[in-house]
């Protein structure tokens, strides 16, 4: 169980991640908060990371509305577009970056051939 002076620390480090300022602000010592604020982010970083991980959850409703409001109401083609690609790539619908380079000159006529039958028939 934590005291109110970590819970405080805590709370203040996941808002600013800054943790000298954080144990000042929870109530440890000003001279001695660079030394309390290490041991403190060391001592709770489990809690810190799953409190991160809550807020950043918390963000998720609020940061898909502000997405949506770009894709219908961005100031430029080019704001709408973008934000409807962030939402494709992170549906996982991210266009393919790779590019097939064939040396033609290496490949006979029938193989030629065969990869433009191939890619007629699709």
């Amino acid at each position: 169980m934590n005291t109110e002076k970590q819970d405080k620390f805590i709370e203040h480090y996941c808002r600013t991640g800054n943790a000298t300022q954080s144990a000042i602000y929870a109530g440890y010592s000003e001279k001695g908060a660079v030394q309390s604020g290490h041991r403190l982010k060391k001592q709770f970083n489990d809690q810190i990371q799953e409190r991160v991980k809550k807020m950043v959850q918390d963000m998720v409703p609020a940061s898909l509305s502000a997405i949506q409001a770009l894709i219908d109401q961005g100031e430029s083609e080019s704001v709408r577009l973008a934000a409807a690609k962030d939402v494709l790539d992170r549906a996982g619908l991210k266009p393919v970056e790779k590019t097939e380079v064939t040396n033609i000159e290496a490949m006979s006529d029938e193989e030629i051939q065969r990869r433009i039958d191939v890619l007629t028939k699709h």
